[in-house]
């Protein structure tokens, strides 16, 4: 099995000199993460064999460079390059992924852009990574997308390849509802259908993975169970995978021998103070700003540790073509400007201010050398940073200040967690790090660092991996149990070729799609002729079993040849006789439950109620499907409450809610009619679980078929009302 990662870019960036190329490491969490992880696959200890990755090589603008590169890439970094012109990336990067969706995603729309230029450049660069992967894939590989740069590729990739094992994690923040819909509506609608081309769909905190599953409801109308979806005929799980770091790495470093001097450096360079760390990438969301109001809070209000504390500010240059990201380094400088200028002394600066990147040896160091950490991003999808200072904290000791809008917060609850858009709140932490006593501070380091070594980085990419794999069984499952054109021509071959058969039908989803209102779903000419011709076919007896009511079922069937069971089991009727009830009920229990439907109904606009002689449903499929799911999760609620002291049976369908007479089922009615003959040949379909007590009372040899996605007793899967017409077509002849 080859694992196939694909990012925006590639471990490596390519640089063209004027006689050579030149490969350096690319930096950021995503390849320094995946590295860790990779080198166990080298070893023969990952849970796949092989990997292949697939990304950007950054710009080669001379054509006689572009094999070298795919030969290098191959040969020494097990690598696939997708060249983009650099007009091109630079609207997608820059533009869409830079100006539009990292703004709204870390929920500061003030900064996004919307043009449309950008929009399309984003759609262009995910189809040039879907043709690159057309030409690399494998049946047996599994294949891990990687960040919002390729939000539309698990799409692009399932439409040309629906039976690729697919992978999507979405490494910075999912927005709340609200702020997603900031987005034009056919943007929000693309890519959300791209992401739900995955198989599995993974976010850092259960905060991100809860608000895409809410965006899906909402803007496609999409529910879930427990995080499973259904979307066309495929099961679709969005689940949550906190990322860590390569622990052991920073750990082992903090010990090195050359980073202990490095530290020593650092140390005597700022002695005799107390040092806390910010170190940053150049970024709005990271809250540098806001941290240094607050470092400047905390001088103005503790005078008495002038002279005493030195901030450590490091901040790495990040995106220089951006505007946003060049207002923000000059409005740093003034800040820092103001600060040193307001309180330093001879000997003394409150802040040590450096713009620059940063080895990995001075990194720990950094790390090593600064007893507090401050890391407070206005939003942010895990902060790596704070996991590394933890881990590199070998003596035990040190403080994390760490914002609750970091994901990794969810994990890091020893930290002294502050709200980084409240300055007071800054200001106090830092007090309470600077006075906190040394016990305190080995008891708190102690249990994160617990916490982070035994879920390091390589477990959650072989989490992720095995959930994707659990997924790719799931569905191998599925379509083994698939109803596929040679499977169905069995199927109806061997049914005609017995004696006497019979043949149980459900309608709503079954052999139509589910429509707005019951009425809609009337049966068109070419469908009654199909049923005619079925119940026409000698030796066969034919039976609709569903939930309408009786004058619904013989207005629209009652000229044909075919057995109606109505309300689910209620009533029998069968061809040219009368209807008869399997079983006395009574509906003495209506009046006292119509109140609650009515209640549910008035409180969502868009539903409305369907009464039956011995059943209620409450229909709400053009309701708001948010609010809808929760008023549906009310009604129940109440409902089963008093099927508890009545003799009612609650349902909950496709998009309807419905309560009827307790003791007969579909299930019943079916062991009535199997009483009547003794038959060679049985099929059934149905799509939701009223008719999975049909299928529980029909013998093991029965052919039972489940009606698109979701579990099921049934032996085989349709994927939808057409693939029972078709099975239809072939009983007809």
């Amino acid at each position: 099995m080859r694992l196939v990662i694909v990012s925006n870019r590639l471990p490596f960036t390519v640089e063209e000199t004027a006689k050579d190329l030149v490969f350096k490491p690319s930096a950021g969490g995503v390849a320094t993460g995946l590295r860790a992880f990779l080198d166990t696959v080298e070893r023969g200890q990952g849970p796949v064999e092989e990997y292949l990755w697939v990304g950007w090589p950054g710009p080669v603008k001379r054509e006689k460079n572009i094999a070298e590169v795919i030969r290098r890439a191959s040969a020494e970094f097990h690598s696939a390059p997708v060249f983009v012109d650099e007009q091109l990336m630079d609207s997608f990067y820059n533009g869409f992924c830079n100006r539009t969706l990292w703004p709204l995603f870390h929920c500061l729309p003030e900064h996004a852009d919307y043009g449309a230029g950008y929009w399309e450049a984003y759609r262009r660069v995910n189809e040039l990574f879907r043709e690159q992967m057309e030409k690399l894939l494998r049946s047996d590989d599994i294949v891990w997308i990687h960040d919002y740069h390729l939000m539309l590729l698990p799409r692009l990739v399932r439409e040309r390849q629906p039976e690729a094992s697919i992978g999507f994690f979405l490494h910075i923040p999912f927005p709340s509802r609200e702020v997603y819909q900031l987005l034009p509506r056919a943007w929000r609608h693309d890519l959300l259908e791209g992401m739900l081309g995955a198989d599995l769909v993974g976010f850092h905190t259960n905060d991100y993975t809860q608000n895409f599953l809410q965006c899906v409801l909402r803007f496609l109308g999409v529910d879930h169970a427990l995080g499973m979806m259904s979307v066309d005929d495929r099961s679709v799980k969005a689940d949550t995978f906190p990322m860590g770091v390569h622990f052991r790495k920073f750990a082992d470093a903090a010990r090195d021998p050359r980073i202990l001097a490095a530290c020593d450096g650092l140390t005597r360079t700022l002695a005799p103070f107390r040092l806390v760390l910010s170190m940053d990438r150049l970024d709005y969301t990271k809250g540098i700003i806001n941290r240094l109001q607050g470092y400047e809070l905390f001088l103005e209000n503790n005078p008495s540790w002038h002279g005493k504390v030195v901030l450590v500010l490091i901040v790495v240059p990040s995106r220089i073509g951006v505007d946003n990201y060049q207002r923000m380094k000059t409005r740093i400088d003034e800040t820092v400007g103001r600060i040193n200028g307001r309180y330093a002394r001879v000997g003394w600066s409150p802040i040590h201010y450096r713009f620059t990147s940063l080895e990995f040896t001075d990194i720990v160091a950094a790390y090593r050398a600064c007893g507090i950490a401050l890391v407070t991003p206005l939003r942010d999808g895990m902060n790596l940073i704070a996991k590394e200072y933890v881990a590199a904290r070998t003596d035990g000791d040190g403080v994390l200040i760490l914002s609750e809008m970091a994901g990794s917060a969810r994990e890091l609850g020893e930290a002294l967690i502050i709200n980084p858009n409240f300055r007071e709140e800054v200001a106090d932490a830092l007090k309470t790090a600077l006075e906190m006593p040394p016990e305190e501070q080995r008891a708190r380091m102690t249990a994160m660092q617990r916490r982070l070594e035994r879920y390091d980085v390589v477990t959650w990419a072989r989490d992720f991996l095995r959930q994707a794999v659990r997924q790719e069984q799931r569905r191998r499952s599925a379509r083994q149990r698939r109803l596929t054109g040679g499977v169905r021509r069995e199927v109806a071959s061997s049914f005609r070729a017995v004696g006497r058969r019979i043949l149980f039908l459900d309608y709503d989803g079954t052999v139509v799609p589910y429509a707005a209102t019951p009425a809609a779903a009337a049966p068109d000419d070419q469908l009654l002729g199909l049923l005619e011709r079925v119940g026409g076919v000698p030796g066969t007896d034919a039976v609709i079993i569903s939930g309408r009511d009786r004058a619904t079922l013989v207005r629209w069937f009652g000229r044909l040849h075919w057995t109606l069971v109505a309300e689910h089991g209620v009533w029998l009727r069968n061809p040219g006789d009368e209807w008869h009830p399997i079983k006395q009920l009574s509906a003495d229990w209506k009046p006292d439950l119509l109140p609650l439907l009515r209640r549910s109904e008035e409180r969502l606009p868009g539903s409305f109620i369907e009464e039956k002689e011995f059943a209620l449903a409450w229909h709400y499929r053009d309701a708001d499907p948010e609010l809808a799911a929760l008023r549906a999760r009310e009604l129940l609620d109440d409902l089963i409450s008093f099927a508890a002291n009545a003799d009612v049976r609650v349902l909950q369908g496709s998009k309807v809610v419905e309560v009827r007479a307790g003791g007969v089922t579909k299930g019943t009615a079916v062991e009535r009619l199997l009483t009547s003959h003794a038959y060679d040949g049985i099929i059934a379909a149905g799509d939701d679980w009223t008719d999975e007590d049909m299928f529980r009372a029909l013998p093991e040899t029965a052919v039972t078929v489940k009606v698109g996605p979701g579990p099921s007793v049934a032996r085989f899967v349709a994927a939808d009302y057409r693939d029972v017409r078709a099975l239809l077509e072939e009983v007809a002849g």
